[in-house]
This record gives C-alpha cells, structure tokens and sequence, in this order.
C-alpha cells in the first residue's frame, strides 16, 4: 500500500531533490501536498522549476495538516518553522521524517514526549546519507582508542547552522566511548578567538561554509606516533535520498521519536 507524503521545503535543494526520489518511487510513495513559505493557494504545477503535479500548496501547515490525509511528513527546511512543522504533524497524528538540523535539546525532547505520548513514529536524522552514518559509527569505535580528536565540518555558504547536527551528533557518539580529555597545551591560549574552535567535552569542532560544497565531514584522530582520519563526502543530493526512502518506510513501524539514522539501519 503506498504511503501518503506532505513535503515542506519543496523548492530547496533537498527538497526538489525529495520530490524526485518520491515520484521515482511512486508505488511506494503518494506526494498529496506541500509546504512553502512563499506560494499558498497554488499547486506544485504552478510554481516555477517544480513538476507538474496538480498537487496542492499551503503556507500555513496547521490548514495543510488538517485539510489533506498523510501517513508521513517529511521535513526539509530550516530549525525554526522545521520545529513548528514536525510539532504540528505529530499533534496531526502524522509521522515526521525530519532532515532539518539545528534543533535545541529542549526541542528534541519536546517532541519526544509528544511521540511517546501519542505512540507515534518520528525520526530526525542530523544526516540520510548511509556512508555519513557509517562514518559516525566508526568514529565512535575510534573515539574508545584515540582521546584527541578534532572534527572538521564542511558545507555550502548557504547553510544556517554551525557547527552542523552531523558535527555535534558525532561529538555525541564519541562522548559515549571516549575517556574526556581537554586537549592541547594547559597553557594554550587564542590569540585569535575562536581559532580552535568550538568545544565539546574537550574535542574541537570546525565549521567551514564555502559556495561549491555540499556536505563534507572530517573526523581527525591523533595518538604517539600517528593519526587517524575518517572522512566522508556528499558530492551531490542524491546520497541523502536512500536514507530518506528507507526513514520514510521504517517510520511507519515507529511509535516513538528516533533521533539519528543509525539507530534504525
């Protein structure tokens, strides 16, 4: 039976990139609307550079969860009407499937009593891309061996947050296994602040924001004698479209909210 979808983000590159990967899969999938910040009243067909599908577009996700049947909802924006959109779907009863980073912790577990409180599915996931996932996992294992560690974190100038939810979710993971440890000289100071970083339980993370970059994520680990690094790149939109497909299917299983794509794989 195919899953019924409402997309918010539809004109941002993930998004567009989302309606693809949905229309390819149409036995699985149904795109039954869409969210958008600028085109209420109109349908997908009618916006510029969108598909021609007669499907129908609302400003306001309130009117558009309410007015149009989904299963699933999937989120694509940015952190601040991100949160009210995924809010809004679970008081809908409708699953979320948020790609959306830069959610606070208060957030997070917000939404997280809701979904046990509805015993509803939900899955955010800082990064849906399979080798992404995998790069987290490995440096979680590394992070038991190797203390000192930097996390260097790359995207396109037009990301909103830093350091990225891929950064801070690694941090996270590395935080389970790794022995804390303020790194660096007792001594060191910045001459320029912020020159080492942003800090997390003593490991260092950096963000670089340049046109031509997707997403890109550098995990360097130093010990006597050697260092290791565990690097993975996005080179186009469509890596994060497996892991998207397959949250979209699983989410349906759910009944409460999964934060990171790992715990489902």
């Amino acid at each position: 039976m195919s899953i019924n979808v409402i997309l918010a983000g539809p004109r941002g590159r993930m998004g567009s990139q989302a309606i693809n990967m949905l229309l390819e899969n149409k036995d699985a999938f149904t795109l039954t609307a869409c969210i958008d910040r600028k085109h209420d009243g109109v349908e997908l067909k009618d916006i510029d550079g969108m598909p021609d599908l007669a499907v129908p577009v609302y400003e306001d996700p309130e009117a558009c969860f309410r007015e149009n049947g989904a299963d699933v909802f999937i989120d694509l924006t940015v952190p601040d009407s991100g949160y009210r959109n995924t809010k809004a779907a679970i008081l809908h009863n409708i699953r979320p499937v948020v790609g959306t980073t830069g959610f606070t912790d208060d957030q997070i577990k917000d939404l997280t009593f809701l979904c046990e409180e509805k015993k509803l599915g939900a899955i955010i996931a800082p990064n849906f891309a399979i080798g992404a996932v995998l790069m987290m996992k490995f440096s979680k294992m590394a992070a038991a061996y190797f203390p000192d560690v930097d996390i260097i974190e790359k995207h396109h100038d037009q990301k909103l947050d830093a350091p990225s939810g891929t950064a801070v979710k690694t941090a996270e993971l590395m935080k389970e296994t790794r022995t804390s440890k303020k790194q660096g000289h007792v001594n060191e100071q910045e001459v320029l602040e912020g020159a080492r970083g942003a800090d997390v339980d003593g490991m260092k993370i950096h963000s670089v924001r340049m046109p031509g970059l997707v997403a890109h994520q550098e995990v360097i680990f130093g010990g006597k004698g050697q260092t290791l690094t565990i690097k993975h790149d996005s080179i186009n939109r469509d890596s994060f479209m497996e892991g998207i497909k397959v949250s979209v299917k699983q989410v349906m299983e759910l009944e409460k909210l999964v934060y990171g794509l790992e715990n489902i794989l």
